[in-house]
């Protein structure tokens, strides 16, 4: 991975709070396309840019061995901290060098972290470590999401673009990739047996603070509070108040429905 904004261990901290593992409606995408393309078994798979783990692990149950990587020491050591299957093992590495035999792997895949790779380098290294018929799954989410709850949804919605908006000087040039929907990645796939998946739809249910430590999460949030520490904790304190009160919401625990949409790019190697 040829960027590095993810390294602090405040921010791994972050992470493993506040991001949320695959949906089930993506894993069952994936998983669904591995066995058409290359059937079972199923033996290994490798979650690259994995952060704290909890799309790796949602992998176990169908895998022999399931490893995660990232470029990030403090992402790995949080993922390490995690009691959870046997079978799955984290390793810091890069998306673009990537330590396994050749031929050896069912499934690689990444979950919100491929628009950080030199997908170039990226998919020779995929070539090599495939199993024949084996694939790759690069999938991401659309933002801004959508929050709802009682009457107040597309207030509560605007909320939520404004922070994006408020963010939007501090973006780093690749978060245009997933802005346009990972169209340059798709391209990049060097396999031509190849498709994309659009309009992946998912909800959960969090509370107002969960909404305020998912854009914590963020690395342009990051990046903003670096330049300007005071004005970002305004703003995203701001946001949190503004949520609240359109609810009505006496405390920041309260529990409303966030809805996410997702896309996902799948190849399989010839």
């Amino acid at each position: 991975m040829a960027w590095r904004l993810f390294e602090e261990q405040d921010h791994a901290v972050l992470y493993q709070k506040y991001r949320f593992p695959s949906p089930s409606q993506i894993r069952n995408l994936v998983l669904s396309y591995l066995k058409r393309k290359k059937g079972k078994p199923f033996t290994l798979a490798v979650d690259i840019g994995c952060g704290p783990g909890q799309s790796t692990r949602g992998l176990a149950s169908y895998f022999e061995q399931v490893v995660g990587i990232d470029v990030s020491g403090a992402q790995i050591e949080e993922a390490k901290k995690v009691d959870g299957p046997d079978n799955v093992s984290y390793r810091r590495g890069f998306a673009e060098e990537l330590e396994f035999e050749d031929a050896s792997v069912d499934l690689v895949t990444s979950g919100a972290a491929a628009h950080w790779f030199d997908m170039e380098k990226f998919m020779k290294e995929v070539e090599r470590i495939l199993k024949p018929k084996g694939c790759v799954a690069l999938y991401c989410y659309r933002l801004p999401f959508e929050l709802h709850c009682n009457d107040c949804t597309e207030q509560l919605t605007q909320i939520v673009q404004d922070m994006f908006k408020t963010l939007g000087p501090y973006q780093s040039e690749k978060c245009h990739i997933v802005q346009n929907e990972y169209k340059e990645i798709y391209h990049a796939i060097t396999f031509p047996d190849k498709e994309r998946v659009d309009d992946i739809s998912f909800k959960q249910h969090v509370s107002i603070s969960w909404i305020k430590g998912f854009f914590e999460s963020l690395s342009y949030y990051q990046t903003f509070r670096k330049k300007d520490p005071e004005r970002a904790k305004a703003s995203i304190e701001r946001m949190e108040q503004n949520i609240q009160q359109a609810m009505g919401a006496t405390s920041n625990e309260t529990v409303l429905e966030a809805k996410w949409t997702a896309f996902c790019l799948l190849a399989s190697k010839p």
